[in-house]
């Protein structure tokens, strides 16, 4: 949109300003400072009798006064005229400001004022969106508008494009005077192309080549299948976090006396792209020599905490490593009572040997406390939500390892891009400041979905999630879900802290059907509701309590359909109490790459309803860490569900298969009735199963995000007490079924797809196999 009238260009010489070269500014802020017309003689001061004020339209008169160093009765020297005619200006009200003293003692001060913004435009601006421009800027409508400020928003939209690889991005600010004294202001913006990073050499280098040493970089060079990346564009503080990321590369390689000597950007002769060049200094890598622990503390079981030490002789020096093991011993020691101590290592370094020597002392340190918690940076989360995930309040002994644990807590919420922990030094020396430094993400969904998935075959669908309600960190979501084999509708609402408490409180409705004919000859329809209430018993031990009312209706049975299925016909009303206990210890609850979970699960119907039965499970999985972003988890579950004198339903049985056991189809082991050739599956009682999975790098862009990982699942679903079917045709088994093989998942811009090629290495004749497994998901 183009703007006519009076269109002044800011600062006379013009403000249009480069991200690559900015033109200094005229040094007079607001004009010309005029002195007094009539100054004091030189020796003499005239008496003020009078302060008239003159030019004034929005200000009162004596806030003018207010800012003068002058007064009435006093007399008037030329500094203080001039010291006057300063502060004037230094309010940033005035764009222009003259004193003339009169003879008889009468000041009069004439004021131009600074104009009013009506009305803040950016025109040019498509990579940034105006929402995200008004942020960074200063000046808002309503605001007095002054040059400086404009200056420094200037600065700032083009820091903003900086960062987005637009380097030859221009702003040319102007104004369009309007009647009382306002103007609009508009950012006419150039955007320009982005710069990319054409090649990133490196020189000095032996030991490693140039493409391992460019994925330990933040900066990649631009590529066809980085365009949702924006890490390809060359941008100069990622370069000096590039030359950290360098340092710590080789330092977890153990070349202590690595060195960045220089790092260097050249323009393209095309001036489209960046040649960026690493000069380093390597060195020679260093061993682990003796390894020790020493501490001046009492009753401290030095064995026990060597056990908690990840580095060993003969091993090459890593920091990663090293910090490792400080932050567990600290966190072994804190669990002593001992808040205060400090784990120091101390190396010893032989040059010729290239040999290093570590001791770990351990040492009561001052005594530290948390004086403040300051939380930055949320502009929609509230404060206390961030708060609440805190390991440490104001008055607390001040512990490293909970401020670690604090950061984590905060970053498995999911409301924020990045978050970051750092303390600093307090008002006295016994107490330090946390400032934690977020930034808010998007975490409002309106999700529409397609796919396809081997157990259900082609899907959609929709939902409408809010994860951060409000900023109060409430869960609110509305989903539809429809496939060939399964419709689903669901209302959930989860208070993460009700009563202001660690009580995690919510509630769903739903309604499920689904189309079972292909391996059990029926359909099935639930309506339900429950209620769920969660609290901790411990750091790592945490109880959920839900009550549910389920409706489930079995329909549209097959006449061939085994008789016991027949048998379900018809509607049931299941009420049950359900405990969930989850023990977690793992590193992270979204990524988990070390640690371990145990889950144990009870459901109870029987108060009221159809349906009496007592189910329980019990889930872990133990994650370890075998190599850089390797990973291998092992997992188990065993289940058992036995009915109060009656037989266990089959909506409310086991089922193993699909995702549960890789190499069967779902529902594809375990009990069966073969009557009639149809094969349906009746569930059990009954359940175990394990998994073995490592999960590893394939040596692609790590910004591809895919990963490879091999398995081996095995499980065991049979029924444990006489069935009702005791015929030929019955088949019920306690042989152990095994799927071994190899997939990938790719997080692709699209949505996660996951393909799987496994085989049944262990089964028996009547088990339905599946040799592919394919899901794929978007949403856009």
């Amino acid at each position: 949109m183009k703007h006519y009238g009076l269109c002044l260009s800011l600062l006379c010489a013009g403000l249009s300003l480069s991200a690559v070269e900015n033109p200094a500014y005229a040094q007079a802020d607001m004009g010309t400072q005029e002195s007094a017309a009539t100054q004091p003689e030189p020796g003499k001061a005239t008496l003020i009798r009078e302060i008239k004020i003159e030019g004034v339209q929005r200000i009162e008169p004596d806030t003018v006064r207010s800012y003068l160093v002058v007064a009435k009765g006093e007399r008037a020297t030329s500094a203080k005229l001039n010291e006057s005619l300063k502060s004037l200006y230094n309010t940033g009200f005035f764009a222009n400001a003259t004193m003339r003293l009169a003879k008889d003692g009468v000041l009069t001060v004439t004021v131009k004022e600074n104009p009013v913004i009506n009305r803040l435009v950016f025109e040019g601006n498509n990579a940034i969106s105006t929402k995200d421009l008004e942020k960074e800027v200063q000046l808002k409508v309503r605001q007095v508008y002054s040059k400086t400020k404009v200056k420094n928003d200037v600065q700032r939209i083009l820091d903003v494009y900086r960062r987005s690889g637009r380097l030859a991005a221009l702003v040319e600010p102007k104004i369009i005077t309007l009647e009382q004294n306002r103007v609009d202001l508009v950012f006419e913006i150039t955007e320009g192309e982005r710069t990319g990073v054409r090649r990133v050499h490196f020189v000095g280098n032996t030991h490693f080549d140039e493409d391992t040493l460019r994925t330990a970089l933040a900066t990649k060079e631009t590529a066809w299948w980085r365009f949702f990346s924006s890490t390809d564009f060359y941008d100069p503080d990622r370069l000096n976090y590039d030359k950290d990321l360098l340092r710590r590369f080789y330092l977890n390689q153990g070349y202590i006396d690595f060195r960045v000597l220089n790092a260097h950007a050249e323009l393209t002769p095309d001036r489209k792209d960046f040649f960026i060049t690493f000069t380093v200094e390597e060195g020679e890598p260093y061993k682990l020599g003796k390894i020790e622990l020493t501490t001046s503390l009492k009753n401290v079981d030095l064995e026990a905490l060597r056990k908690r030490i990840t580095i060993k002789s003969g091993d090459y020096y890593s920091v990663e490593k090293v910090e490792k093991s400080i932050a567990q011993i600290t966190s072994s020691i804190a669990d002593l009572q001992y808040g205060f101590a400090q784990v120091q290592p101390k190396l010893n370094q032989d040059h010729e040997k290239h040999v290093i020597d570590i001791n770990f002392v351990i040492n009561q340190g001052p005594r530290v406390f948390v004086q403040r918690i300051n939380i930055n940076g949320n502009t929609r989360t509230l404060d206390r939500v961030i708060r609440r995930q805190m390991k440490l309040t104001e008055g607390d002994p001040y512990v490293l390892s909970n401020v670690k644990k604090s950061e984590q807590a905060i970053r498995d919420l999911g409301f924020f891009d990045d978050v970051k922990v750092t303390t600093a030094e307090g008002t006295q020396p016994d107490q330090s400041v946390l400032n934690v430094e977020v930034k808010d993400k998007p975490t409002g969904e309106i999700s529409v979905g397609a796919g396809y998935s081997s157990t259900d075959g082609a899907l959609a669908d929709f939902s409408i999630r809010e994860k951060n309600l409000l900023g109060k960190g409430q869960d609110l979501r509305f989903g539809v879900q429809a496939s060939q084999k399964t419709q689903n509708y669901d209302i959930s609402f989860t208070e993460p802290y009700f009563l202001e408490r660690d009580l995690a409180a919510g509630s769903d409705l739903f309604r499920v059907t689904s189309n079972d004919q292909t391996y059990s000859s029926y359909n099935e329809a639930r309506n339900g509701i429950d209620f769920r209430l969660g609290y901790p018993l411990s750091e790592s031990l945490r109880q959920k309590l839900t009550y549910g009312l389920t409706q489930t209706s079995i329909t549209n049975i097959a006449s061939t359909a085994s008789r016991f299925i027949q048998d379900q016909a018809g509607t049931t009303l299941t009420s049950s109490v359900s405990s969930e206990l989850l023990y977690d210890k793992r590193d992270s609850k979204l990524n988990p790459t070390e640690g371990y979970y145990i889950k144990l699960n009870d459901d109870v119907a029987g108060l009221g309803g159809d349906a009496h039965y007592l189910r329980t499970r019990l889930a872990s999985t133990y994650y370890i860490p075998v190599h850089d972003k390797w990973v291998l988890s092992l997992g188990g579950e065993v289940g058992y569900i036995f009915g109060f004198g009656e037989d266990v339903r089959i909506e409310d049985r086991f089922f193993l298969g699909g995702d549960t056991l890789r190499g069967f189809k779902f529902a594809g082991v375990g009990p069966r009735d073969l009557t009639n050739g149809n094969n349906d599956a009746l569930g059990g009682n009954r359940l175990a199963r394990t998994r073995v999975e490592l999960t590893f790098p394939l040596g692609l862009p790590e910004e591809f995000g895919i990963r490879g990982r091999v398995f081996d699942d095995a499980g065991l679903l049979d029924e444990s007490q006489e069935h009702p079917l005791p015929t030929d045709n019955f088949r019920n088994d306690h042989a152990i079924r095994m799927g071994a093989g190899a997939g990938l998942t790719w997080q692709s811009p699209f949505g996660p797809i996951g393909v799987d090629l496994a085989q049944a290495v262990l089964k028996q004749s009547y088990d339905q196999t599946e040799i592919f497994r394919f899901s794929f998901g978007t949403h856009f």
